[in-house]
């Protein structure tokens, strides 16, 4: 097993002394400015949170239902401004220092028993996890948190004070790591739990709603290029008609539209095989009693 090492925390008055070596607000937000890509289409207000956290240096903070893009928004922002990335999923036993680094006590005794390595170079035992990576890269990162609602309810404000320190010890080795740049940190939930009122108070927040019929057809464009607009039209008014459906457990989302379209295309659906009929039903919907509940009101349309 790796053991883990908690490190020496910065006490506030260091912290707020700390700040100077990254980049002042203004100079940040100058070259960096998000406006979506060719691939993500970003409404103009979550267009706007992401470049508002990127001026003021704050985490954004991202909620919104399942299939809205919360994920892919990390990777959209990576690819629009041309910066490395750093992902770090989060689980139910994760812990704010785990993303700094680990020590790695096995392998030097593994080595240190069977003569393979230099035990005496600690250094080399030292793995730096996603946020070390970030604090150490050259250049200023964009950096996931995907899903922190997993974890414990301390590990929010445990990383918000990693994040405003941007520096840390390793202590096994006395070795200092100071970031050079304030990444760019997309914080995702899924809101399995609640969010500690300080984390979220230093936090930029945006909830992803649910596209637009609108919107919906400029993503389906990205995915589904040449689509029939005809058909197309069909198919969003039977897409959002399911999805206001009482007692589905799981509304289908963005993901499993576009899934549905692909579907429809190499079964060869037209016009009036859609208007008669729902087929691929399980594309859309992923348990058996959101398919009876809509199998009951077609038939009870009929």
């Amino acid at each position: 097993m790796v053991s883990r090492r908690v490190h020496r925390r910065v006490d506030g008055a260091k912290r707020a002394r700390a700040r100077p070596y990254c980049e002042p607000l203004g100079a940040m937000s100058q070259d960096l400015r998000f406006r979506g890509t060719e691939d993500y289409i970003a409404s103009g207000d979550l267009q706007d949170a992401v470049n508002v956290s990127i001026a003021l240096g704050r985490p954004l903070l991202i909620k919104g239902e399942p299939g809205t893009g919360k994920t892919l928004l990390a990777h959209a922002i990576q690819a629009g401004l041309g910066l490395p990335m750093e992902t770090w999923h989060v689980k139910s036993t994760t812990k704010a220092s785990d993303g700094l680094y680990l020590y790695d006590t096995v392998q030097r005794l593994n080595d240190s028993r069977f003569g393979d390595g230099d035990v005496s170079n600690i250094e080399h035992y030292i793995k730096l996890g996603p946020l070390g990576r970030t604090f150490a890269a050259e250049e200023r990162t964009v950096l996931l948190i995907d899903e922190v609602d997993k974890a414990d309810v301390e590990f929010p404000n445990d990383l918000l004070h990693e994040l405003d320190a941007m520096r840390f010890h390793v202590l096994e080795t006395g070795r200092e790591v100071v970031s050079r740049h304030r990444p760019v940190v997309v914080i995702t939930s899924n809101a399995e739990k609640e969010l500690p009122d300080a984390f979220l108070r230093r936090c930029v927040f945006h909830y992803i709603s649910f596209p637009t019929p609108e919107l919906m057809k400029d993503i389906i464009a990205v995915h589904h290029p040449g689509f029939d607009q005809q058909l197309l039209a069909k198919v969003l008014v039977k897409f959002y008609w399911l999805r206001d459906q009482a007692g589905l457990r799981k509304r289908p989302s963005t993901s499993e539209l576009i899934d549905w379209i692909g579907a429809l295309i190499h079964g060869g659906i037209d016009e009036e095989l859609l208007q008669n009929q729902f087929p691929f039903l399980g594309v859309l919907l992923k348990k058996e009693t959101d398919i009876a509940v809509v199998n009951r009101t077609l038939l009870g349309r009929r």
